[in-house]
């Protein structure tokens, strides 16, 4: 609800923006940020929107040491008629607060947050680039900010939104990625956080993606943490498969992220009648099903990227091609219409898009 009061600070001088064309992703924050902060007993008070810039935090922050932090991430499209308009954003608040419960941290207003995001937009709007494939990339986050060293959990927080304009998540766009199945570390495991979106699940990724790029590759395939042999995630994406007329893709079990774009392809698929399954599949039949010409397509999708199609992928002395090392038509599919509803060119028929 809009009628939520936020006090807002406006920066007393902006900052130049950056060229549109050579956006990177990530690197360039627009002029403020929100903030808002928790204490156990008073609750979630003082939503402010203030000039983006650095936060002060003690030492001991609790943070630092036992990693009690969640974050999202969603994004602001610039329409052709110049609004701007979320894609799915209460979905994203929600999964906030899933993460929230698991880690332990109090859960947010999801009306506030929502009126936040579209408040801090609203006031960074010429941050939004009109360039095409380029958006506002928003990152809401909580941190665990008690002064102390002992494993408990915290009793004040901060929640803090930061906005960045962003171009392509990958250099190369759209062209189909090589991947390589890692089967020494692990992401999760069910009873763990891997479906919750916080930091921890993505440091323990980065070993691997330190060496898939020195291998040359783009990505590593995600086994289970228990049989070694299931497949859970490309990356830090959902992964899916269209094997013979079927579309497989892992199922939630509490080790893998519900994904927003992943929802959103199973959504489409299903609507347009193409079979769906979401179940395990193994290392083994996904190689097998490739080597026998039956696996016709593969991509990750995630809110960075949005759909990344998968061309070669590895494992062990195994190597294959997925289609010819070039992007299929349902991945291709996916891509143009997810991207024409965000960015409002194609009608948007499921109620997914919020203008700010």
């Amino acid at each position: 609800m809009d009628t939520i009061k936020i006090k807002i600070e406006r920066a007393a001088a902006f900052k130049p923006k950056p060229d549109p064309a050579t956006l990177k992703f990530g690197t360039a924050f627009t002029d403020h940020m929100f903030l808002m902060n928790y204490e156990t007993g008073k609750g979630w008070y003082d939503p402010r929107i203030v000039p983006y810039g650095p936060i002060t935090l003690m030492p001991s922050a609790m943070v630092f040491h036992y990693a009690q932090e969640v974050f999202e991430g969603l994004k602001a499209y610039r329409r052709a008629d110049g609004e701007v308009q979320l894609f799915r954003p209460w979905d994203n608040i929600r999964r906030m607060n899933q993460s929230c419960e698991r880690l332990c941290i109090p859960p947010l207003d999801e009306d506030l947050v929502l009126t936040a995001i579209k408040t801090l937009v609203r006031e960074d709007k010429s941050w939004v680039p009109t360039a095409p494939q380029t958006s506002l990339y928003i990152r809401p986050f909580v941190i665990a900010t008690d002064p102390a060293v002992g494993v408990h959990a915290s009793h004040t927080y901060m929640f803090c939104i930061i906005t960045c304009p962003v171009g392509s998540y990958y250099a190369q766009g759209i062209n189909p990625v090589r991947i390589y199945v890692e089967d020494e570390d692990v992401r999760a495991v069910r009873g763990g956080m891997g479906f919750a979106k916080t930091g921890g699940n993505y440091a323990a990724s980065l070993r691997a993606g330190e060496r898939a790029e020195q291998s040359g590759y783009s990505q590593v395939l995600w086994l289970d943490g228990v049989h070694r042999k299931y497949i859970e995630e490309v990356g830090s994406m959902n992964v899916l498969f269209k094997i013979k007329d079927e579309v497989v893709t892992p199922p939630l079990g509490g080790s893998i992220l519900d994904g927003v774009t992943r929802r959103s392809c199973l959504d489409l698929l299903r609507f347009w009648g193409q079979p769906v399954s979401e179940r395990l599949i193994t290392v083994d039949e996904l190689f097998d099903a490739a080597e026998k010409g039956d696996l016709e397509e593969a991509w990750g999708s995630g809110t960075a990227a949005v759909i990344s199609p998968i061309g070669e992928m590895s494992w062990k002395d195994r190597t294959v091609t997925v289609h010819g090392g070039t992007i299929g038509p349902l991945t291709q599919r996916l891509y143009d219409t997810l991207t024409g509803i965000q960015w409002g060119t194609a009608k948007d028929s499921f109620g997914w898009t919020v203008q700010v």
